[in-house]
């Protein structure tokens, strides 16, 4: 998929989608924003993929918000609702993507950037980058379901306080409350940080991946207990006759016939 904002490359079983918009802070678009709808729902077919890392250009800004000049002729309570609407099915897109998906934070996240961060499964954060719903300095409430993201991820008085405080976090801070997962160190790179993280998720199966990622993802949806049941059960079964699984049971079986 040719895409004009974004910079998506293939390393492996791993996904790397960078926002290209150095010159605007990375800043989402309505274009921007339909082009992640669409890479996404483009790749999330692909059974190789293991995860997603989704970062911004540059070292300065991982998404800037909404872009003000592209969003100042939505006016009309019919086109902020069609905005909201696509933006939140851009947002959806990545949330509901087949396997991990990992925010690097190269700078920081404001506004619609933070409701796209949390968006993903995880924020891994560069020592200097800052996170922050700031939108009520605009006036304005999320839009994209980062409200409700957020108050999944850190419960609902900590997502209150930085909602009606605006406030903005450091990467440190942030990561105090469970909003990002994993801090680089002042000496650490974030591409060191972030291979470090995803190590041990790259090292799964993918659909043993994909099989996690369903459950929590319908569990997420406040899905009836039996549903829950029915997805975990239909995902064990596919992946224990996997031909993956027995090669790894067969290699514990002969280890411990060897003993």
């Amino acid at each position: 998929m040719a895409a004009d904002h974004l910079v998506v490359e293939s390393d492996g079983p791993l996904l790397r989608v960078t926002i290209n918009r150095l010159e605007k802070r990375n800043a989402l678009s309505r274009a921007v924003l339909n082009e992640i709808a669409t890479t996404f729902t483009e790749h999330a077919g692909n059974p190789q993929i293991k995860a997603v890392v989704l970062t911004g250009a540059g070292d300065k800004s991982f998404a800037a918000g909404g872009d003000l000049h592209d969003l100042a002729n939505v006016r009309t309570e019919a086109e902020a609702l069609a905005m909201s609407r696509e933006a939140r099915r851009s947002l959806t897109s990545v949330a509901q993507f087949p396997v991990p998906v990992i925010a690097a934070l190269n700078g920081d996240a404001l506004g619609g950037g933070a409701e796209l961060a949390v968006a993903c499964d995880f924020i891994v954060a560069a020592s200097t980058s800052r996170i922050g719903f700031i939108q009520g300095k605009l006036n304005i409430s999320t839009a994209w379901g980062g409200g409700i993201r957020l108050r999944q991820r850190i419960g609902m008085t900590q997502a209150l306080r930085l909602l009606s405080r605006a406030e903005l976090l450091g990467a440190s801070d942030a990561e105090r409350i469970g909003l990002v997962d994993c801090t680089a160190a002042p000496d650490q790179s974030l591409d060191a940080c972030v291979h470090e993280f995803c190590h041990p998720i790259l090292q799964q199966a993918p659909q043993v991946l994909r099989a996690f990622k369903a459950l929590t993802t319908a569990h997420d949806k406040d899905t009836s207990v039996d549903v829950l049941k029915d997805i975990e059960t239909r995902h064990f079964v596919s992946t224990w006759i996997h031909d993956d699984h027995w090669a790894v049971a067969d290699e514990v079986l002969n280890a411990r016939r060897s003993q």
